[in-house]
Parts: C-alpha cells; structure tokens; sequence
C-alpha cells in the first residue's frame, strides 16, 4: 500500500475540487453527444493550444511519447539516422527516437538547467545526424537561440519535447514553437494535464500537420480507406473537453507555481543553506516549475527524513539516459557524461502544484533544515 503523505508531490484532487463544477459539466457534455473520439471537442483544443502556443497547428494524439514518435517520423527521421538529445530526461526521450528506428547520440548536460548544452551538439555530429531533440526539463526552456541557430547551420531538423513545459518561454516565444514540431503530454501530473493520457504535436508545417492528422487514425481520412501506415493515437472527446476547462487556467496555475519557487528560495535564503543547490531561471527564460527541483549531496537521508515527517519527495531521475538497462546495446553506453551523472546523484524534486500552502512549504524548508544544518 503507498505512503498517504500529509504534503503530496502533488494534489491532483485539490485541483478537481477548485474547477469541479467546470469539469463535470465538460465531462457531462461528452457524455450527452455520445461521440466520444476525435469529435467537437478535439477539434476546439487544437485550435486552443495552438493558439496558446503560437503555431499554425496542433494535432492531438494519444500520449506525449506518441507525440514525440510521430513528430520525429513525420520530420522525416527513421531507420539508421541520428538524433542528438540530452544525456537526462525520462525514457520516453530515448524511446521514441529509437521507436522510427533512429539512434540517439546522448551529449551531456548544463549543470544550472539540466538542460542539454548546445556547446557539445557540435561534437555529436556525424555523417547520420539529421535531427536534434531538446527537452525543456522540469519546466525550464532550453537555449533555443543557440539550438536553432546550431540545427540552421546543419540543416537538421528540430522536434522540441514540451511534456514538462506547456507554458515556459524563450526571449518571449512560447516553447514548441521554434523547431518543426512541438510534443506536449497530458498526462496527469503535467502542468497542463487531463484524466487519461493524452498529447498533442505542434507545428507550423501545414504538410506535418496533414499527415499527423493521417497517421493517428490508422494512415485513414475516410472509413476502411488506409492510404499510409499509420498507428492508433486518437485523443479522446472525454480529456479533450477537461484539458479546455484547464488550459483557461493554465497561466494563473504556473503563475503560481512561480510564487511557489521565489517561496522555497526565500524560505532557503533564511535559512543560510548554501548546500541546497536551488533551481535557476536564466535571463529570458521563464520557468514553469512542473518540478521544484534542488540538489543536495545527502538525498537519500533527506528523503527518509521528510518521508518520517508526511513530506513526499521524487528522485528524478536516478541515472543518466545512456545508463538505463534497456539503452545497454548502444555504443555510448560507457561514454562519460559527468555533468548529468552528477546531477542524478543529487536530484531531488520537492513538493510543486499551484495549491500548495504557504506553511507546507515553510514546513519543508524548515525539515531540510534539520537534516542539512
């Protein structure tokens, strides 16, 4: 049986009360139409979330991965080609590049937004590379001026993943919208997320979009007629119609994710606890905070010391990409990645959802205090 915590990770069920009678009536509007995929209602969050993200399109999918897969095929990559990508993310990264048939080549990270660093793309390019993956983890945009100028220079393409940063931006331009296509998740515990898996593609290429909409129903426009191999991705009415009532507010729910993260600094500065190493935002960058995410070179024993006290911690993530067992066969298995193994030695995300209290973060702090004093 799992721990109930006193303060969660995060409160899925204290969001669903502060916008239950919105919820249940969008739920209850699906329920009524009896139509229940890819109807009214995907269609009105697609030109929602593509307007909330400043592309031309959006096309909704089944998961964030799915989004990924079909962003990475529809740019063209597959079998044989490279596709640089952070050394530290969740598996889904990996997965779906090798999913089209494409090898990831890992580089390593920068230490202040584990986020990939665009200083080491150059040498992880070969005659294969044709695309570039950066992921904007925990909330945080990556350096898209350099990835996109680095990509230009090469003529590769670009998929952005989004799953952790619907709503971040980079000098003003929301994330998703700078390579040729954009993948965001829904899931649960997203910043943006439903009931159920669910994801979305986002481009500016009307041509990608086209053949999105194609390849998540089965490579089908009309009924028993398949012109493509194309896979199941179809974003259901049901999340559809709850991810509308959400994404009203979104902005209001990461502005307070912010107040949450200049709370936790705040609380840390009074402390004088200079051996928390806190989350950065960089100039022009704006953070979203899906995670709060420090570091600290006692982790294992600051976890079990906020577990004794109903404080829930996440470990994310615990060992590098090219360390997982799945990726063994790939011949950067042992290359070295310092900075991202460092960071998953030390990696500790810290309760984060836009209704935590003031006191249960005072009350955070003040355990870390007792552990790191």
């Amino acid at each position: 049986m799992s721990k109930t915590f006193i303060i969660p990770l995060i409160d899925l069920r204290a969001q669903y009360q502060s916008i239950k009678p919105e919820v249940d009536a969008a739920v209850q509007r699906v329920l009524d139409s009896g139509q229940f995929i890819l109807g009214p209602e995907v269609d009105a969050l697609e030109r929602e979330v593509a307007a909330y993200c400043g592309t031309s399109h959006a096309v909704g999918v089944a998961s964030g991965t799915d989004a990924l897969e079909l962003s990475l095929r529809l740019c063209g990559i597959g079998p044989g080609d490279e596709v640089i990508t952070t050394a530290f993310s969740f598996f889904a990264t990996a997965e779906a590049i090798l999913a089209v048939g494409a090898v990831p080549v890992f580089v390593d990270i920068d230490r202040s937004t584990y986020a990939l660093d665009p200083a080491r793309l150059s040498s992880a390019v070969s005659p294969r590379t044709k695309a570039v993956l950066p992921v904007h983890l925990f909330g945080h945009p990556c350096d898209m001026g350099a990835i996109m100028a680095f990509a230009r220079q090469h003529q590769f393409k670009v998929v952005e993943d989004c799953a952790q940063a619907i709503g971040a931006s980079y000098r003003g331009q929301q994330v998703g919208s700078f390579g040729d296509a954009g993948a965001f998740s829904f899931y649960p515990t997203k910043n943006l997320g439903g009931y159920g898996d669910g994801g979305m593609v986002v481009t500016n290429d009307a041509s990608i979009a086209e053949q999105a909409r194609l390849l998540r129903a089965h490579g089908s426009r009309e009924r028993y007629h398949h012109v493509a191999v194309g896979t199941n991705s179809r974003l259901d009415e049901l999340q559809a119609a709850i991810l509308r009532v959400k994404l009203l507010y979104l902005d209001r729910w990461n502005d307070a994710r912010r107040r949450h993260a200049d709370a936790y600094a705040e609380q840390f500065r009074q402390r004088r606890l200079e051996a928390i190493a806190l989350p950065k935002e960089l100039p022009g960058c704006r953070h979203v905070y899906h995670l709060y995410a420090i570091r600290t070179a006692h982790r294992e024993r600051l976890i079990a010391a906020l577990a004794k006290q109903g404080i829930a911690t996440q470990v994310a993530y615990p060992a590098p990409l090219p360390r997982q067992p799945a990726l063994a066969a790939l011949p950067q298995r042992d290359a070295p990645y310092p900075a991202a193994e460092e960071i998953s030695r030390e990696i500790l995300a810290l309760p984060m959802y836009p209704e935590l209290a003031p006191q249960h973060i005072k009350r955070v702090v003040e355990q870390i205090a007792r552990v790191d004093a």
